[in-house]
């Protein structure tokens, strides 16, 4: 987790500086020589890279896919708020830790390490790290989605394609619809024995002449009944987990 923490940490800083050679040691301090607009837009700049690339980072990771199933496990059982959205969102990310832990590793004995040694630049270091997160993406991006941003960028006379390597321009929302796509595929199928059980409640309601009775009142002890005996944390995680290549 200290080595995640530091890859982080090292992500976002050098996120603003992948086109320099190196670090100004003066971007945060005040200017003495009047630049004082310069040292603002400079400042403001880098917060801003800090601040987006947390969110970046994630999504090149398997953390969509974690997240949309487990939304729509809980809207199919009928649970607003149960388990509450800390629960949800940190078990994805521990999942997400967990699969991504060879991408994480690689990039940080390529990239990271050798930075911090003095060994490579830091727009080396960029490239090195980038470059598992771009074969994980690759691994599991429809080919379809893949091909709609390439054909989009030579329709605006851009080449993205470079010494057969897609460039992380497309290669990042391929990957991300594609995740949603499944997100949604896994929902779907998680959402079939819990529409099943609504219809069966709902049928039986109606039989019974209890028109104004909800059947989601009566259903959704029944579906988190099917869901433990079915040990449904063990067979969604597993399954998940192993959807990545």
């Amino acid at each position: 987790m200290l080595r995640f923490a530091t890859f982080i940490i090292a992500m976002m800083a050098m996120s603003g500086i992948a086109g320099a050679q190196g670090f100004p040691a003066d971007i945060l301090n005040t200017p003495v020589d009047g630049s004082v607009a310069s040292w603002i837009i400079r400042t403001f700049g880098l917060l801003t890279v800090l601040s987006v690339a947390p969110g970046i980072l994630i999504m090149v990771t398997s953390f969509p896919r974690f997240v949309i199933a487990f939304a729509i496990l809980r809207s199919g059982m009928g649970l607003a708020t149960t388990p509450s959205n800390m629960i949800m969102v940190s078990l994805a990310l521990f999942m997400t830790f967990y699969v991504m832990a060879p991408t994480f590793d690689r990039a940080w004995r390529d990239g990271i390490d050798p930075l911090l040694k003095n060994e490579i630049s830091e727009t080396e270091a960029m490239q090195r790290m980038s470059e598992p997160f771009r074969e994980f993406m690759l691994a599991n991006t429809r080919d379809k989605d893949l091909q709609l941003f390439i054909d989009i960028a030579q329709e605006k006379g851009q080449t993205v394609v470079v010494d057969e390597k897609v460039d992380l321009r497309a290669v990042v929302p391929a990957f991300m619809i594609s995740e949603i796509r499944r997100g949604f595929e896994i929902g779907f199928l998680i959402m079939l024995p819990f529409l099943v059980i609504d219809l069966i409640v709902a049928t039986i309601t109606m039989a019974m002449g209890m028109m104004m009775l909800p059947p989601t009142a009566i259903s959704l002890p029944f579906k988190i009944l099917f869901f433990v005996l079915i040990d449904g944390w063990n067979l969604l995680v597993g399954s998940l987990v192993r959807s990545f290549i």
